[in-house]
């Protein structure tokens, strides 16, 4: 493992408020010209074409970050990652008013763990020599490690094995025998900076996520929902601009950290609840979305949950051409989804917000 080949760049993107009235304050631009223009969603694009003047091989994460392979970049430009890196986020704030988190490795795990850790605005670099990656595995959670879910999370810390060194220097048959065969073997592959994916220019994304995030410790369920809304809306919405239907949802709530579980290891991280549901069949109906997640959160039976934010994931997608629809009789589904196109329509022509349902528009 030599060379630091590969950035992974986090685009500070605008976020939209959960009353659908546009972008919170201070989350990013809002300009007719600006990258923000429209949200998240139709702000990527122009990023990842910025990026492609840096190098060809460019593989989009949505909703706000991008793989950049540097081999061959760095010759031209006579730079180096870090030096590729501040190019990057100087045209990016220049021309879109956009501030991005970047990390650099030798493959796109460490480049992901490094932007993670970085802040804002600033650039954290791991050389591919093997005692510079042992150093910075060194010490982190357990959970920042790439397919290490929360269950195999919870059972390994439970034998003490709650940071990366910890994981790499256990025996391969103990992990395996605590988080199965195939899982122990990839994840201590990870713990020992082994890292055997690729960047995968206009690779089709596996899931496709919106967040939303309360500037306060939020109880009310009202509000709750009306962001689930407010998700199931957009996620609908760009699934359907890219041809797209997906067969299961993931659900995820961000509580209030509690500072007696807050560590020097892991500082940012919230308690949280994930639930995942599959769908009757697959769809980018944003009703359907819609009462799924509804149904996923009432599911949860939450009594003054301090709710500080929520992800909404779709997953399982393929085709909107592959897929089959229940047929119905029922006139009121055919007109909502008459209803739906239509909305879409205006939208493109005259941005997210020009079609809301009630509740948001309130």
């Amino acid at each position: 493992m030599t060379g630091t080949n590969v950035l992974y760049i986090r685009f500070r993107l605008p976020e939209p408020d959960t009353t659908g009235t546009g972008t919170r304050p201070g989350a990013g631009t809002d300009t007719d010209t600006g990258a923000g223009a429209g949200g998240p969603g139709t702000a990527l694009p122009p990023l990842l074409a910025l990026l492609g003047t840096v190098s060809p091989v460019v593989q989009a994460v949505p909703p706000d970050a991008a793989y950049v392979d540097l081999r061959g970049a760095g010759r031209y430009f006579g730079r180096d990652a870090a030096g590729l890196a501040a190019l990057i986020r100087v045209r990016a704030l220049a021309l879109y008013g956009v501030e991005c988190a970047i990390g650099a490795g030798p493959g796109p795990m460490l480049a992901r763990m490094a932007a993670r850790a970085a802040g804002p605005g600033a650039t954290l670099t791991v050389p591919g020599e093997p005692d510079a990656v042992r150093g910075f595995l060194a010490g982190r959670p357990v959970g920042e490690l790439p397919g290490a879910g929360a269950a195999a999370v919870r059972t390994l810390r439970s034998y003490g094995l709650d940071t990366v060194d910890r994981v790499a220097a256990a025996p391969l048959s103990t992990l395996q025998r605590l988080v199965g065969a195939r899982a122990g073997r990839e994840l201590r592959e990870r713990a020992r900076g082994t890292d055997r994916t690729r960047v995968v220019p206009d690779a089709v994304a596996r899931s496709i996520a919106a967040d939303r995030s309360f500037d306060r410790d939020e109880l009310d369920p009202f509000r709750h929902r009306r962001a689930l809304l407010s998700l199931a809306g957009e996620l609908g919405a760009r699934l359907r601009a890219e041809q797209l239907v997906c067969r299961s949802l993931t659900l995820t709530l961000r509580y209030a950290r509690r500072p007696d579980r807050a560590g020097p290891l892991d500082p940012v991280r919230r308690p949280g609840t994930a639930r995942t549901r599959t769908l009757a069949e697959p769809t980018a109906h944003s009703a359907a979305l819609t009462d799924a997640v509804y149904r996923m959160y009432g599911a949860l039976g939450l009594q003054r949950a301090r709710v500080r934010g929520m992800t909404l994931r779709a997953e399982g997608l393929i085709p909107r051409e592959r897929a089959s629809r229940q047929l119905t009789f029922d006139p009121v589904d055919e007109k909502a989804r008459r209803l739906e196109e239509a909305a879409d329509r205006a939208r493109a022509r005259f941005g997210p917000h020009a079609v809301l349902p009630g509740t948001l528009a309130a």
